[in-house]
């Protein structure tokens, strides 16, 4: 019998399991076959083609549609090509052709469920999957929520994504297809080493396992106290930021005004008092109520700002959020949504070279020539639906509206993000490191930045 955690799985529940053809997940299809009546679940397959390894693919959806057919469940079947997806959305540090398979997989996930033809769906990541994903966030600088790592349950506003084999081993996924004499597909892409989870898998993770036999198991017991912790925090802040985060700031006379942004406000004193995992927490947590991921060191920022800094200092953070220090109080403020359109945005002509003050955008930017070019202006302007830039080191353009959602430009922000167009490309964009033109350097400097200079 192969482990699984059944307290996941509801009497009557409609559940599709994605099936790839893997061994994990025919696992997955067979243990839950075998135990759907005894579990009173109405069980599904679910196969996506993702439109890479050729015949490779083809075949594994063939396997799927075999062994439901085998099995009596109904199968859905869909085609993506997430290669071109992963071409038209953004660049190689925003999404990889894995980042793109999954999210086209999850989307599809979610229009199953939506259509009413599931209530869930079930996916087979196993105790190994968990060590990978834990040991690959670490390394890519987690918060502790994300040293969490897969979550048993994921829930969307259509259904539920369960994960019913966290606490199963690939060992054990294997032993018990062979005394099934059930056999599965092999993915040959799980072998290229291009790949930071196969090189994780096939690399890191056994030569780390010889200096602690029992990395694994430490890694998804680090995964639980993270996921168990992050769900405690998420209660404790709950209770404590509408006590401490206030809305706006203070005008004469009592209450308080947003004025001409969208503003959280906190009073330095207190925040002071508080214990300094706290402290980062609340910090983080203003920032996302506003629209904002902070990484690590604009978290350090700010907290010595709120702690250190002086009444006036300002400190401009993630794209569109900046802070203040008050005398009392530390401010943190987004463009209101109301306050900007697009079409309020001025446009600034540059000379090539030369350089201009761009107040709509608080930038001074400078461009240089090192060769002879065949523009003689360019123009710092707004970015519009449709404009296309080719970040460094990608295979081609990609959408500006699509290169901004991966850099988590959200709201407010999202409505005013400087372009810069030479002879109708995008030769610069905030934020973004874009392929340079020849004989052509672009500088750029927030003016604050460029007043202290």
């Amino acid at each position: 019998m192969l482990p699984l955690d059944t307290t996941l799985l509801k009497p009557g529940l409609r559940l599709a399991v994605g099936l790839s053809g893997g061994a994990d997940s025919v696992a997955l299809t067979r243990a839950l076959a075998a135990q759907s009546k005894e579990l009173g679940l109405v069980l599904h397959a679910a196969h996506l083609h993702h439109g890479l390894r050729g015949e490779e693919a083809d075949g594994d959806l063939a396997f799927a549609r075999a062994l439901a057919a085998e099995l009596g469940l109904p199968f859905h079947e869909a085609h993506v090509n997430a290669a071109d997806e992963a071409k038209g959305t953004s660049d190689k540090s925003a999404e990889s052709i894995e980042e793109a398979a999954r999210r086209l997989r999850y989307g599809w996930f979610r229009e199953l469920m939506a259509a009413g033809e599931v209530e869930a769906v079930a996916t087979a990541h196993t105790r190994d999957d968990q060590a990978e994903t834990v040991l690959a966030k670490f390394l890519r600088g987690a918060w502790t929520e994300g040293l969490s790592g897969i979550h048993p349950i994921i829930e969307f506003p259509e259904g539920r994504v369960l994960r019913p084999m966290l606490g199963t081993t690939r060992a054990e996924v294997e032993a018990y297809l062979g005394v099934l004499g059930q056999g599965w597909r092999e993915d040959s892409s799980n072998r290229h080493l291009t790949f930071t989870r196969n090189r994780i898998r096939h690399e890191l993770l056994p030569q780390l396992e010889s200096w602690s036999p029992q990395l694994r198991e430490h890694l998804t017991q680090m995964a639980q106290l993270a996921h168990d912790e992050e769900a405690w925090w998420q209660a404790e802040l709950a209770r404590m930021a509408p006590q401490l985060i206030l809305p706006g700031r203070p005008v004469r006379g009592g209450g308080r005004a947003s004025g001409n942004g969208m503003t959280l406000s906190m009073d330095v004193t207190r925040l002071a008092a508080l214990a300094v995992a706290l402290q980062r927490r609340l910090l983080r947590y203003a920032a996302e109520k506003l629209g904002t991921a902070l990484d690590f060191p604009s978290t350090e920022a700010l907290r010595n700002l709120a702690l250190a800094g002086r009444a006036g200092q300002r400190l401009q953070l993630a794209p569109g959020l900046s802070a203040e220090r008050t005398h009392r109080e530390l401010r943190l403020t987004v463009p209101d949504v109301a306050q900007v359109t697009a079409d309020s945005v001025p446009e600034y002509a540059v000379s090539v070279p030369g350089e201009v003050i761009a107040p709509a955008f608080g930038l001074k930017l400078r461009i240089e020539v090192s060769a002879p070019v065949s523009a003689s202006t360019a123009t710092l302007r707004n970015w519009r639906p449709g404009d296309r830039v080719q970040p460094r080191y990608s295979s081609g353009p990609r959408k500006a509206k699509e290169v901004l959602e991966r850099l988590r430009v959200t709201g407010s922000s999202r409505k005013v993000w400087p372009v810069l167009d030479l002879d109708g490309h995008i030769a610069w964009m905030k934020g973004v490191e874009v392929e340079p033109t020849p004989g052509i350097r672009i500088e750029a400097a927030s003016l604050e930045n460029a007043n202290s200079e």
